[in-house]
Order: structure tokens, then C-alpha cells, then sequence
């Protein structure tokens, strides 16, 4: 028994599926503000985690147009490590330049995107097939 990898193309999945977080994430701040959230930590939260997906995307493209493999490895593996690096120096510079309130609001918003992001990835993952 062989098991193959099938990779979804990225075209396949709808957009608004594809950003998902994001999309929540916009849909949300509205809700946040009206409701008396701190507005710093919302903004600076929402706005850093659109900014770090689409930084995501341009980092993906570039490792797929790289020739040499090596280079595409690296490409990925700076924007694994900065992404993230980038969410959480965003979050720290809220909570010391705002109120914590605010370094709160920003590390919960980001906390939820990620979770929404990281359960997409799992289920629009490539999935295996058996050949038998």
C-alpha cells in the first residue's frame, strides 16, 4: 500500500476561504471598538497580523521562484522565524508604548487569527491517498 501526496492547488480554494483570519479579523475590529476594547491594541493587532499574512504570501512566492533549492529553504525558514518574531515585538511595542490593556487586546486578536489560520492550514492541507 502507497501513499501519494496530493497538493491542493492554491487556486482551488477560495480566496475568502484562504483568508479567513483576515476576513474575522476585519470583521471584527467594528464589533471590538463599539464595545469599548482598546482601540491601540485592536488596531495595531489587526493591522500587524494582515500585514504578516500578506508578508507571508510575497515570502512564498519568492521561495517558489528561487532556482536553487537551498534558497527556497532559507526563504522559508526567514519567514517561519520573522513572522512571528514581527507579531510579537508588535504586541510588546503596544503593551509598553499604550496601556497593558491595549498589549492584551493585541496578543488576544493575534492569538484567535492564529488559531483560525492554523485550522485552515490543517484542513486545506494536501491530504494523503492510498493506492492499493
Amino acid at each position: 500500500m502507497s501513499h501519494t501526496t496530493v497538493p491542493v492547488p492554491a487556486d482551488a480554494v477560495p480566496l475568502p476561504i484562504r483568508f479567513l483570519d483576515c476576513l474575522l479579523v476585519l470583521a471584527f475590529l467594528p464589533f471590538g471598538l463599539a464595545a469599548g476594547l482598546p482601540a491601540l491594541g485592536l488596531l495595531a493587532g489587526a493591522g500587524m497580523w494582515i500585514a504578516q499574512r500578506a508578508l507571508g504570501q510575497l515570502i512564498d512566492a519568492r521561495a517558489a521562484a528561487a532556482t536553487d533549492a537551498r534558497r527556497a529553504t532559507a526563504i522559508q525558514f526567514i519567514g517561519v522565524m520573522g513572522r512571528p518574531f514581527l507579531l510579537a515585538l508588535t504586541i510588546l511595542a503596544v503593551g509598553l508604548l499604550g496601556e497593558k490593556r491595549d498589549g492584551l487586546a493585541a496578543a488576544i486578536l493575534v492569538l484567535v487569527a492564529f488559531t483560525v489560520y492554523l485550522i485552515l492550514s490543517i484542513v486545506l492541507r494536501p491530504q494523503r491517498k492510498s493506492s492499493t
